[in-house]
């Protein structure tokens, strides 16, 4: 399996909680439309017709309710009385809270990255680089996303901050969708790469400060992308 397909599994199967469980239908539906949303097949506002879900699965449309409301509760999906269930919407207000908040909860695992890496771990996010290096010479925004997610995963995990994580992963899968609208807008994935390059070397250099700074200003530089790209998230 790709590297990138392999780290988009993981990680939507873990936020969701699936873990190693056998996915249901109803969690195949919900992992494929959070796809869709994520890579941006699918936009905000964008109706999700049950009808046509359970005919793509070859389901009946139990499991489709299951899985848009799932959705729900994640913040990907909006369902309102006597309307269908649509893509759900989010300000760009609302976008730079969660962004700003990323960057400080990030500039918070950097640290702890300098101060508990093994040279293991080190190895591991040196792998992810090599990744994102290759993905970004191939100009696919969609592997170097989900490489991308894998390297700021393994720096959760490295920072062995279990009371942290649950707080990064409480902002949900709606960042997923904001990441690679960043990711893909024109010219990104080069400046984002070196970014990546030069936060490693901070880590294996141990230098907490840098690295601190260096994580803050890749977030933003995501934030700044989403903005120029002319995100509002307000109706049409």
């Amino acid at each position: 399996m790709p590297v990138g397909e392999a780290a988009r599994q993981l990680e939507l199967s873990r936020t969701f909680g699936r873990g190693n469980a056998v996915p249901s239908i109803a969690d195949e539906i919900a992992l494929a439309v959070a796809t869709e949303i994520i890579e941006g097949r699918l936009s905000p506002g964008d109706d999700l017709n049950s009808v046509d879900l359970a005919r793509s699965f070859n389901s009946s449309r139990t499991p489709v309710r299951e899985a848009l409301l799932v959705l729900e509760r994640e913040g990907f999906v909006e369902i309102t009385a006597r309307r269908r269930p649509r893509v759900a919407r989010l300000l760009l207000r609302e976008v730079r809270e969660l962004y700003n908040l990323r960057a400080e909860l990030y500039a918070l695992v950097s640290r702890a990255v300098v101060q508990k890496a093994s040279e293991a771990d080190l190895e591991t996010l040196r792998g992810h680089q090599r990744a994102l290096e290759a993905a970004a010479a191939d100009d696919d925004v969609d592997r170097y996303f989900w490489i991308n997610v894998q390297f700021r995963n393994t720096e959760a995990d490295i920072a062995r901050d279990a009371t942290l994580r649950r707080v990064l992963d409480s902002l949900g899968l709606r960042a997923l969708q904001l990441r690679h609208l960043s990711l893909a807008q024109p010219g990104r994935l080069d400046p984002s790469v070196r970014d990546h390059a030069r936060l490693l070397q901070a880590y294996e250099d141990r230098d907490a400060e840098l690295a601190s700074a260096l994580t803050q200003s890749l977030v933003r530089a995501g934030y700044a992308a989403i903005e120029r790209s002319g995100w509002t998230g307000a109706e049409p």
